[in-house]
C-alpha cells in the first residue's frame, strides 16, 4: 500500500470521506472513554481500600491528582462525543467542531500518557510505557487528517520538551530523552499516516462496491422490467393465432390442415406457458414481501390433492399422506399453490401412468416438512446440482413429450425462499425423486 507522508492521501469524494471517518473515530473515543473511566475508577477503588501503604509510594500525590482529574475530565469528553456521534448518525455530515474535539481528545489521552511518565520517576526513559501506549492506541483508533498529525505531533514535542527541561537539569539527560522521544512520535507519525491511507482506500473499495451493486441491481430492475413487458405484450399476438386456428377448424378443413392447425394451437399453449413462467418470475422478483396469512396446512394440502384427482391434467394419482393434528404456517396461499401444483405436473412429468405421486407433511420443531415424492425415472447426478437454476441445463421432455420451459422449479425455488424456506431434492436415476421443502410453523 502507497503512504503519501507529504500530504493527506487523495481520495475521490473527500467530504463522503471526512464523514465517514469521523462517525467511525466518534464512536471510537465514546468506546475509549468508557474504558478509561473505568481504569481510573478501578483505581480510585483500589487506592481508598489500601490508604496506609499504597499512600506512601513514590509521588502519590502527583498519581492521586491525576486520578482525580482523569475521573473529572473522561465524562465531559464522553458526553461531548456522544452529541457529536448522535448528531453526525442522524445527518452523516462531519463538522469542524467535531474535527477540533477529537484533536483536543488525543491530546488529551497522549498528555494523560505523558504525566504517567514522568508521575513515575520524574524521568521518562526509565518508564516509558504509559505515554508509548497512549500514542500507539490514537494513531490506531483515529483517523487524523495530515495536517492534524503534524500538529498532534509538535504540540505533543513541544509540552514534552517544556516539562522536561522543568524537571531535569542534566543536559545529557535532556538530549536522551528527547532522543527517546522524537522517536516515539516519529512512530506515532508514521502509524497516524498508514492508518488514514487504510482506511480512505477501504472507504474507496466500498464506495466502488456499492456503485457497482446499484449497477446490478439497476441491470437486473431493468432485465426484469423488460421480461415482463415482452412477455405481456407477446399475449395478444398469440391470442390472435391460436383464435384464427379455432376459426378455420370450424371450416372443417381436410385432414392435413386439421394437423397443422393442431400443430399451430399446441405451440399457441406452450408458448402461452411459457409466457406465464416468465410473468411469473417477474412478479416474484419485484415482490419484496408477500402477503401471508396463518393456514393450516394439512387441509391446504388435501385440498390440492383432491384438485389434481377430481382434474383430467395428468393420469397419475395423488395421495396425501394422511396427517394427525394441525400445523400451521404463514403462507400466500396462492403463491405456495404454484409451488404445489409445479412440483406435482413436474412429478407427473416425468412418471409413468400407474405410478402413484405421494404428498407427506410433519412437523420438525419449529420447522414443517412438506414432500412431494414420485416414482419416476429420476434426475441424474450430473444435473442435480443445477436443477433450480433458470433456463439450465436440467430442462428435460417428459415421458410423454412434454417441454420444459427451464423455469418451473425456478419459480418454486423463488417462491419458497420468499416464504422464508428452503427446497431440496434428493433422487436415483430408476426409483423417482423427493423434493423436500422446509418452513417455519407458525406459532
Amino acid at each position: 500500500m502507497d503512504l503519501d507522508f507529504a500530504s493527506a492521501v487523495a481520495v475521490k469524494s473527500r467530504a463522503e470521506f471526512r464523514n465517514y471517518y469521523m462517525q467511525q473515530n466518534l464512536k471510537s473515543i465514546k468506546k475509549l472513554c468508557a474504558i478509561y473511566f473505568t481504569l481510573n475508577l478501578l483505581f480510585r477503588i483500589f487506592l481508598s481500600a489500601f490508604p496506609s501503604s499504597i499512600t506512601r509510594i513514590h509521588n502519590f500525590p502527583e498519581f492521586n491528582i491525576s486520578v482525580w482529574v482523569h475521573l473529572a475530565l473522561t465524562p465531559l469528553f464522553y458526553w461531548i462525543i456522544s452529541s457529536f456521534h448522535k448528531n453526525i448518525t442522524a445527518t452523516r455530515k462531519a463538522t469542524g467542531v467535531m474535527s477540533a474535539c477529537t484533536v483536543l481528545f488525543a491530546l488529551y489521552i497522549i498528555f494523560s500518557g505523558m504525566v504517567s511518565s514522568f508521575i513515575v520517576t520524574y524521568v521518562p526513559s526509565d518508564n516509558l510505557i504509559g505515554f508509548m501506549i497512549a500514542l500507539t492506541v490514537i494513531a490506531i483508533i483515529c483517523v487524523f487528517e495530515h495536517g492534524q498529525t503534524m500538529f498532534i505531533t509538535l504540540v505533543t514535542g513541544i509540552i514534552f520538551t517544556l516539562v522536561l527541561t522543568a524537571l531535569s537539569h542534566s543536559a545529557t539527560e535532556i538530549l536522551y530523552n528527547e532522543l527517546i522521544c522524537c522517536i516515539l512520535l516519529l512512530g506515532f507519525f508514521l502509524i497516524s499516516r498508514y492508518n488514514y491511507t487504510y482506511k480512505a482506500n477501504h472507504y474507496l473499495q466500498l464506495v466502488d462496491i456499492n456503485k457497482k451493486n446499484r449497477e446490478i441491481e439497476q441491470a437486473s430492475n431493468f432485465k426484469t422490467e423488460v421480461l415482463g413487458m415482452v412477455a405481456h405484450d407477446l399475449r395478444n399476438p398469440i391470442a390472435a393465432i391460436e383464435s384464427v386456428a379455432m376459426l378455420m377448424e370450424l371450416d372443417e378443413p381436410d385432414e392435413d390442415t386439421m394437423e397443422n392447425l393442431s400443430m399451430v394451437k399446441q405451440s399457441c399453449e406452450k408458448a402461452r406457458s411459457i409466457i406465464n413462467d416468465l410473468l411469473e418470475t417477474a412478479r416474484n422478483e419485484n415482490t419484496d414481501e408477500l402477503a401471508l396469512s396463518r393456514t393450516e396446512m394439512s387441509s391446504f394440502l388435501k385440498r390440492l390433492a383432491d384438485g389434481w384427482n377430481n382434474s383430467a391434467s395428468i393420469p397419475n394419482r395423488v395421495v396425501c399422506n394422511s396427517i394427525t393434528g394441525s400445523i400451521y404456517a404463514d403462507i400466500n396461499t396462492e403463491k405456495f399453490q404454484r409451488v404445489i401444483d409445479n412440483l406435482i405436473s413436474n412429478a407427473a412429468k416425468f412418471s409413468k401412468e400407474t405410478d402413484t405421486i405421494n404428498i407427506s407433511l410433519q412437523a420438525t420443531g419449529k420447522l414443517l416438512l412438506i414432500e412431494v415424492k414420485d416414482q419416476g425415472v429420476g434426475i441424474p447426478k450430473d444435473i442435480l446440482p443445477i436443477i433450480f437454476e433458470r433456463f439450465s441445463k436440467a430442462g428435460r421432455s417428459g415421458l410423454r413429450g412434454e417441454k420444459s420451459t427451464g423455469l418451473g422449479l425456478s419459480i418454486v425455488k423463488q417462491i419458497v425462499e420468499k416464504h422464508g424456506g428452503k427446497i431440496s431434492v434428493e433422487s436415483i436415476v430408476g426409483e423417482g425423486s423427493t423434493f423436500a421443502i422446509k418452513l417455519p410453523v407458525s406459532t
